[in-house]
């Protein structure tokens, strides 16, 4: 009887391109020391803060390149990836224990990130690939308040982290559902009045799809 046809296992090695899309959403807060009164022209302590929380979302979308080394079933990578964003939030009541209560926000406008992953190959042939990941996140945000009003944006460093699955539909295009923990930190943004500055912080959570190019 010939020998039954066996399927060649998938070999992850090798770089890839690829683009992945999707939706994020997450929280981001503003605070600052207080305007003191006296800036109006009165006497006392800090009676004006901008201090405010709200939730953020939106889409996303970009680019991916990166890079496997397969070991038996064991699969490690470097992974760097940049895409435009539209992930923002605001609130009307911004400094709501105030006399004036008013309107302030965020938005991520783009976002980067640069991760090692670990993955493990899986099925009969070895082309399912359920990994995890980490590494640095680095985003452009601009932040406003309707106080004064004020505004500023920079382009700030954090950390991410997550994990997906990746199937290799043919030897060369494989496809991805992913997760991934943003967090920007907390940096100043702009002065609401001189000498009073504003600092936000940003975190988001990231699921998106894609599809790879394996070379």
């Amino acid at each position: 009887a010939p020998a039954p046809i066996v399927a060649p296992l998938y070999n992850w090695t090798g770089p890839y391109i690829g683009i992945a899309g999707g939706y994020g959403w997450g929280n981001s807060n503003q605070t600052d020391p207080g305007i003191p009164c006296s800036f109006f022209f009165r006497n006392g302590n800090n009676c004006f803060t901008d201090d405010g929380s709200y939730t953020v979302s939106g889409g996303i979308i970009g680019g991916t390149l990166g890079y496997n080394w397969q070991n038996g079933p064991w699969v490690f990578g470097v992974e760097g990836d940049f895409s435009w964003a539209d992930i923002s939030g605001s609130s009307n009541t911004c400094g709501a224990t105030t006399p004036i209560p008013h309107a302030c926000g965020t938005k991520l406008e783009s976002l980067g990130t640069l991760r090692g992953r670990i993955g493990y190959a899986m099925g009969a042939t070895g082309n399912w690939l359920p990994y995890v990941t980490g590494g640095l996140a680095v985003g452009e945000l601009q932040a406003w308040d309707a106080f004064t009003p004020a505004s500023g944006s920079n382009f700030r460093a954090g950390w991410t982290v997550g994990g997906g699955v990746e199937v290799g539909i043919t030897q060369n295009w494989t496809a991805k559902v992913e997760y991934l923990y943003v967090d920007l930190g907390s940096q100043q943004m702009f002065n609401v009045v001189p000498g009073v500055p504003e600092t936000v912080s940003f975190t988001a959570n990231i699921l998106r799809a894609g599809v790879n190019y394996r070379f």
